[in-house]
């Protein structure tokens, strides 16, 4: 079998209902801070689960706005991922804060809760403010074990749920739990980017259980502002009165990200439906080869953003693939070896088992529109190739 067009390791699905949304706002009389905006955040809201949702222009300011609701500063030490894009990390450095680094569970390639429970332990109490897990690749995280881990040292939990929309787990008393839905996070993050499930262009979402956290968010992404009819105005001095009580942003969404973004929303479930039926296909391909893929324990719901292989000689691979027009990517180079953290004092060895699963893992074309035939052909190329 020969395939000649390029298949992407992911990408959009643009309909024309999509289409249609966007030029029906282009003709509206808002493009931006107009009504689609706040419809998109309650959709959403009501979608994964959460009482609030908070628009952004992208996930690493979703994530930067979290940080700073949750008083991130200079005195600040928290703890992540190596195994994420560097934004997960980022964002507490925008905020003056420490990043600390624990290593991944070789079996999830999650933040390992028990890595994380000796660096807690092995630091006096009040060390450390919170932890950001991430929902990698779209494995939740098991929220319930680190928000009993996080409550006994005082930790807030900022989770980034980038990957993972519609994804969920079940605690051990069979609640369900959706990747972002306030039950156990203080805040989440989501990204719009056009790989990610939902594609807005580029776009973020904060979500919450926590109003005093909704107000602050809604503060901070408009320039600190707050405006006429608040109660919080200090004066007024007529209709057009607005004050800036805090030094906020402009990380708005506009109405036609927005309008894109509830378009997509409406077919979510189904994408994600394709994703799981995609992966049981690649499940049974690889299953008793040389290609180790990770295994979802019971009681998970994956939300497949990513398939991640792992295979010896993963360079050759990579390239074999691409001369076949096959562009599979890598997640990620380890966060901690990047040369500005490594500038803070970070190396290779800190990590040895983010840094190990880095040398192996390999991201194949995983997206709702992805064919049949297609997957055939990704699935014979990676079995034909010479490992050894």
């Amino acid at each position: 079998m020969k395939i000649n067009k390029a298949i992407p390791y992911g990408t959009q699905d643009i309909t024309q209902q999509d289409i249609d949304a966007v030029v029906t706002v282009l003709h509206s009389k808002f493009l931006t801070q107009g009504p689609l905006v706040k419809e998109f955040e309650e959709k959403f809201a009501y979608y994964i689960g959460a009482k609030y949702a908070v628009a952004v222009i992208n996930g690493t300011a979703a994530l930067h706005l979290s940080a700073m609701a949750l008083g991130v500063n200079s005195t600040s030490k928290v703890i992540t991922t190596p195994i994420t894009f560097s934004a997960s990390a980022n964002c507490i450095r925008y905020c003056g804060g420490e990043v600390v680094f624990a290593d991944i569970d070789s079996e999830t390639a999650l933040l390992d809760i028990n890595r994380v429970r000796v660096l807690l332990e092995s630091h006096p109490k009040g060390t450390f403010a919170g932890i950001v897990p991430v929902d990698f690749a779209g494995y939740p995280v098991d929220m319930a074990a680190f928000r009993v881990l996080a409550d006994k040292h005082g930790l807030w939990i900022l989770e980034d749920s980038c990957h993972a929309p519609g994804a969920y787990f079940i605690d051990e008393n069979n609640i369900k739990h959706f990747c972002g839905d306030g039950s156990l996070a203080d805040l989440s993050i989501f990204s719009f980017h056009p790989v990610k499930h939902i594609a807005t262009g580029e776009g973020g979402m904060i979500t919450t259980n926590s109003e005093a956290h909704y107000e602050n968010l809604l503060k901070y992404r408009s320039h600190g502002m707050v405006y006429q009819g608040s109660p919080e105005l200090i004066e007024n001095h007529g209709g057009w009165y607005m004050e800036m009580q805090e030094l906020g942003y402009n990380y708005r969404l506009s109405d036609i990200n927005a309008a894109l973004g509830v378009s997509q929303l409406s077919r979510a479930k189904v994408g994600l439906e394709r994703r799981h039926e995609i992966a049981k296909r690649y499940d049974k391909a690889f299953a008793g080869t040389a290609v180790k893929t990770i295994q979802v324990k019971e009681g998970f719901y994956h939300g497949f953003h990513l398939y991640i292989i792992q295979v010896e000689n993963r360079k050759g691979l990579y390239d074999y693939l691409r001369s076949h027009n096959v562009f599979a990517q890598v997640h990620y180079v380890p966060v901690h070896l990047m040369p500005y953290y490594q500038s803070l004092g970070w190396g290779k060895g800190d990590m040895p088992i983010a840094e190990k699963y880095y040398e192996h893992c390999l991201s194949i074309p995983m997206f709702p529109t992805l064919t049949e035939e297609e997957q055939t052909y990704v699935i014979e190329l990676i079995l034909n190739f010479k490992y050894i």
